[in-house]
């Protein structure tokens, strides 16, 4: 790992924390040395994934001294408007939806990456598109820890070489698939939507990824900012695409009261044992966490959902957590800059887990061949997008567009399901 690189970086900063130490020490005596020392921390990672991103951050401490104190939740998205109104705001906080981190970098209450360290140093570590999920109004204030692929159908090879199926290389081969599957008397897909009050986030992702199989990047961008309204035609095409695998009672095992029933993460389960209820699982990379825990390694494995129209290639859909600053200390940058370098990425990679965006983290750091093959998806990809509804006004995102894909599996036509979301977007 590559702490040494961390260390000279650092140097750079040592004016500046220089400078303010001084301007410190003539403060009054209640300004003491460890609250100089100390960078906070506000994040969506607990319980397990918490212990990682510790042992994570500890080369940082080692390293400066700084104490980093990291709280994680599960309300983050309540819970850290509610701390930065009552100015008690963290130093840095862990965003698992950029479009939260805009609304509060447009009110002038996050620092710029530019005023941590250079641009360039920035595009050395990430890619274009990360850099431009992590910016605002062409600043950049993000930076990227942990990707999650959306892209993906989880399938059993072993059952596979029993019926003699193969892995579709376009839409219509997986139609067709789908097609045979249903003859031999299978049931092609596995699809559980309910998630308690998120139910329906997984309908939204299956428009997502066809709406980038379907329509350009561009258009894409503009529904997410609503330049174009939500029930657009490109939109209502994603959704009735979806519908003829959600919707055809033959292709979804439990059918579609099955597909809203189904908490989301016990349908992957369906693609094993002697008699799988499913051959096909459209999920994101973190389903492994729901995976059988005695599964035998060469039952499962995955591949990029396939495109449809052949202009629009294989887009990659992706989630994940970007961490932006609130206060501008010396410790707060010194941290930022650690978190571009590849010591924390290296480190959650070989814990497993995790995928990370930044450049140059070696494959065979991930502890399995199943995530060093994600990887390659995510490092290979032309085009990536961040998850629509986590970039949408949250009244939309996690609002009215879960609850439209409830209603409309649940027999609802499109253009009304459509109709009530747009009529529910903010009005600016």
């Amino acid at each position: 790992m590559k702490v040494n690189l961390f260390s000279r970086r650092l140097q750079r900063l040592s004016l500046f924390a220089l400078s303010v130490s001084l301007l410190a020490s003539c403060q009054p005596p209640d300004s003491t040395d460890s609250d100089q020392k100390q960078v906070t921390i506000l994040g969506v990672m607990i319980g397990e994934q918490q212990e990682k991103i510790e042992a994570a951050l500890a080369p940082f401490t080692e390293e400066t001294g700084i104490e980093v104190i990291y709280e994680g939740t599960d309300a983050f998205a309540t819970t850290l408007p509610i701390r930065v109104d009552s100015g008690s705001a963290p130093d840095i906080a862990m965003f698992p939806q950029p479009g939260l981190m805009a609304d509060f970098a447009r009110e002038g209450q996050l620092i710029p990456m530019s005023a941590v360290m250079d641009p360039a140093e920035m595009a050395e570590a990430y890619d274009e598109s990360w850099l431009n999920l992590g910016s605002v109004d062409d600043e950049i204030y993000g930076v990227w820890y942990r990707a999650s692929i959306k892209s993906l159908v989880w399938y059993n090879p072993k059952a596979f070489e029993a019926g003699g199926y193969e892995i579709p290389s376009t839409w219509d081969e997986m139609m067709q698939l789908g097609d045979r599957l249903v003859v031999d008397g299978k049931t092609p897909w596995c699809l559980g939507m309910e998630s308690g009050d998120a139910t329906g986030w997984v309908g939204t992702d299956w428009v997502e990824d066809i709406m980038l199989r379907t329509a350009s990047p561009e258009t894409y961008d503009q529904w997410i900012t609503h330049a174009i309204p939500f029930n657009d035609p490109a939109v209502e095409n994603a959704v009735d695409t979806f519908g003829t695998i959600v919707r055809n009672e033959d292709y979804i095992y439990g059918g579609m009261v099955g597909a809203l029933s189904t908490p989301f993460g016990d349908s992957i389960q369906g693609l094993f044992g002697a008699e799988p209820d499913c051959y096909l699982h459209r999920q994101g990379n973190f389903i492994a966490a729901f995976l059988p825990e005695d599964l035998d390694p060469e039952e499962v494995d995955i591949f990029t959902l396939p495109a449809i129209a052949p202009e629009y290639g294989v887009p990659i859909l992706v989630a994940g957590d970007v961490f932006a600053m609130f206060n501008d200390t010396p410790e707060a940058r010194q941290l930022m800059e650690y978190l571009t370098t590849e010591v924390p990425h290296e480190i959650a990679a070989g814990l497993g887990g995790y995928i990370s965006p930044r450049k140059g983290i070696e494959p065979e750091l991930y502890p399995d061949e199943l995530t060093r093959k994600q990887a390659g998806i995510l490092g290979g990809a032309e085009v990536i997008r961040f998850d629509a509804s986590d970039m949408m006004p949250g009244a939309v995102g996690t609002g009215t567009f879960w609850s439209g894909m409830v209603d409309y599996v649940g027999g609802m036509d499109a253009d009304i399901v459509l109709a009530n979301i747009e009529a529910s977007w903010p009005e600016e």
